[in-house]
């Protein structure tokens, strides 16, 4: 069952811009260091390295509406990380008021299933994230 729905389209030019202005106090107040780690692999293409840091954003605005949240009720973006399963396909990773607000939407007997899809086409970079309660495995 779907518990939460959340979809975003950034301009990835705004993103850029963000960074030249504000560096690391920006990067380091939203992305969480396995994030920072991915983009800054493909430092020798510029506009890859922000594309990357604009899906992600894409991704946490996306998921913190899923929430039903938004940023805000203690859902702050670094409690929010794009991540990588095993065979590649993305997820979010959840911790602190995000992962509350998780627990506090799946229904006792489910756990919760974060699909992501992200992409870009340069000057745009969207994100759409499904929340699903799926039941627990029987012992």
């Amino acid at each position: 069952m779907i518990i939460g729905i959340g979809s975003d389209l950034i301009d990835i030019t705004r993103v850029a811009g963000v960074i030249e202005r504000h560096g690391e106090r920006f990067l380091d107040r939203i992305f969480t260091a396995a994030e920072r780690a991915k983009a800054e692999r493909r430092a020798k293409n510029e506009k890859m390295v922000v594309a990357t840091y604009a899906k992600r954003f894409a991704a946490k605005e996306a998921c913190s509406k899923a929430l039903g949240t938004g940023i805000r009720r203690g859902v702050w973006w670094r409690d929010m990380g794009v991540v990588n399963l095993p065979g590649g396909r993305p997820t979010m990773q959840l911790t602190g008021g995000a992962l509350a607000r998780l627990q506090a939407l799946t229904p006792e007997g489910f756990e919760a299933r974060i699909d992501l899809s992200i992409t870009d086409d340069w000057p745009l970079a969207q994100a759409f994230v499904i929340i699903s309660a799926v039941p627990l495995a029987k012992p």
